[in-house]
């Protein structure tokens, strides 16, 4: 299907942030932001994102037969590689501009999108921090969690502990029961803010690579449809890999990169910087 033209407008207009918003961001490193999309963007999305995720999905194998990780979502990455119309969405200046305006940098590039989608039944998405996994130089990443229909507490929306990117224990974990184990114990020791809430229709949340987070089960028995955007500073230079989990990311999302230098790659190109 093609993209109505009234969307692709949407994607292209600034969503002007409050220096309140910023604040909060530069305190907390999350933010929810309320009508984002419009419901018809968000509907039109959820069509294209579900029929290319049916697509791709390998995953034959039941709830009850996989191991926590596999019970927490259906993943599938790099999208907009796949289908032009995934694309309007992953290339909108409109969520770039938000991220760049949040992390405080002149421009955003691409590390990768995925697409998670916690079947009905699904399971807890175990708290942890994405840098863990990232090969890059700096703190100055965001990801945009993209909730492709309405998302009550039942269904698992995204949980945040706010201004937990200050603690160093944790970081060297992968997502799994030992992250969601000793994390929470932790988060528990500390004053940060447990921060679970339903998730309004068009409402995006952006955090950092660094801001632990989580996610609980789906009970109920429809599919809570998420897109995601992993977006890094323009000028990100990747690092020397300090776990296997690293050196696959740099081999899966930067090929061709080299350590100490700027990752501008065909699969990282820049999604936003000033006209």
């Amino acid at each position: 299907m093609a993209i109505p033209q009234r969307i692709l407008k949407e994607l292209a207009q600034p969503y002007a942030l409050t220096d309140e918003q910023l604040r909060f961001y530069d305190t907390h490193r999350f933010i929810k932001l309320k009508q984002v999309l419009s419901p018809a963007a968000i509907a039109c999305f959820r069509d294209v994102i579900s029929e290319q995720v049916a697509k791709m999905n390998t995953i034959k194998t039941t709830l009850q037969e996989r191991d926590t990780y596999g019970k927490a979502f259906l993943q599938l990455f790099n999208l907009w590689r796949e289908n032009e119309d995934v694309r309007a969405l992953i290339f909108s200046k409109r969520l770039g501009k938000i991220a760049a305006d949040l992390m405080q940098v002149e421009g955003v590039r691409m590390y990768h999108d995925q697409a998670l989608f916690k079947e009905g039944g699904g399971g807890i998405t175990p708290w942890h921090a994405d840098q863990y996994y990232w090969p890059l130089q700096t703190d100055k990443t965001i990801t945009a969690w993209i909730p492709l229909q309405e998302t009550p507490l039942e269904m698992g929306p995204l949980e945040f502990s706010a201004g937990s990117h200050q603690i160093v224990e944790g970081r060297e974990l992968a997502i799994g029961d030992e992250s969601e184990t000793l994390i929470q114990q932790r988060l528990r020791v500390t004053d940060f803010q447990h921060v679970i809430e339903a998730f309004d229709l068009g409402e995006i949340s952006f955090h950092s690579g660094w801001v632990f987070h989580r996610a609980g089960a789906n009970t109920t028995d429809e599919m809570r449809r998420v897109m995601t955007i992993i977006y890094m500073d323009r000028d990100m230079r990747l690092k020397a890999p300090e776990n296997k989990n690293q050196q696959n990311d740099w081999d899966t999302w930067c090929p061709g990169a080299k350590i100490g230098e700027i990752i501008d790659t065909p699969i990282n190109p820049v999604l936003y910087e000033p006209a």
